[in-house]
């Protein structure tokens, strides 16, 4: 099969690229994508062709979700989301690279999230590119040495999935903090409550159907004992009668 492929040329990498990155728009396995790649190629030209059509995809994902929900999810979601959302595009890159690196976070689900939000293509791409390039060379590399796994590209590729497993594990410990600093930043980014004229809401007062301010029993009563002191109508004290 690999002296077919290299009979095509660079038709052949091509092609699959282009078919790698449909099957990620729809939600197909990266890994299993990865492994065909190094099994057609080879791992030293099916890992940059792994890589090209893991980022290729993504990117056309993130378009996709862009172009056509972003402005749905923008008018569903409260404040609390929008904050969210610009934090994360305040902080893209790290955002994108942190999600490639976390292993039981959803390739293809981070596509179309991040396209809710408000990083930019480019920026996403690159992190995406990068985050997963150490994946990439290791399924490439299995997949190329399905036939030999003791060979040394087959053992440098478990050393890469142990390695990015431990420190995907110690990235989510970290990320407790950042999801505190979010919560932080919600907080701090929240507005203050205004008026439909554009004023700070104040407390109201109760206010009685005849138009005046509601008063307690106590002031009833002040006012019932100062009224005995009143002068009647006819202009003497109501004490001389």
């Amino acid at each position: 099969m690999r002296n077919a492929v290299d009979d095509a040329g660079i038709a052949a990498p091509l092609a699959f690229i282009a078919l790698s990155s449909l099957l990620t728009v729809a939600m197909f396995p990266g890994p299993l994508l990865a492994g065909a790649s190094g099994l057609l190629f080879g791992t030293a030209l099916g890992t940059p062709v792994s890589i090209v059509a893991a980022t290729l995809g993504a990117s056309l994902a993130f378009s996709l979700s862009r172009r056509f929900g972003a402005r749905s999810v923008d008018e569903l979601s409260g404040h609390r989301v929008r904050v969210v959302q610009d934090f994360i595009a305040q902080r893209g890159f790290l955002s994108v690279l942190y999600a490639r690196i976390l292993p039981a976070m959803p390739y293809n689900i981070v596509n179309y999230a991040a396209g809710l939000t408000a990083v930019p293509l480019l920026t996403f791409a690159a992190a995406t590119a990068i985050g997963c390039a150490p994946r990439a060379f290791a399924y490439t590399a299995l997949g190329g040495s399905l036939s030999n796994l003791d060979s040394p590209a087959a053992i440098a590729a478990f050393a890469v999935l142990l390695v990015m497993g431990i420190g995907g594990l110690l990235l989510a410990v970290r990320e407790t903090d950042v999801r505190k600093r979010i919560s932080a930043y919600g907080d701090r980014k929240r507005p203050n409550r205004l008026s439909s004229s554009g004023d700070r809401e104040r407390p109201q007062t109760d206010v009685s159907a005849s138009g005046d301010r509601n008063r307690s029993p106590s002031d009833d009563a002040r006012r019932s004992e100062s009224g005995r002191g009143s002068s009647s109508p006819d202009g003497r004290s109501a004490g001389r009668r």
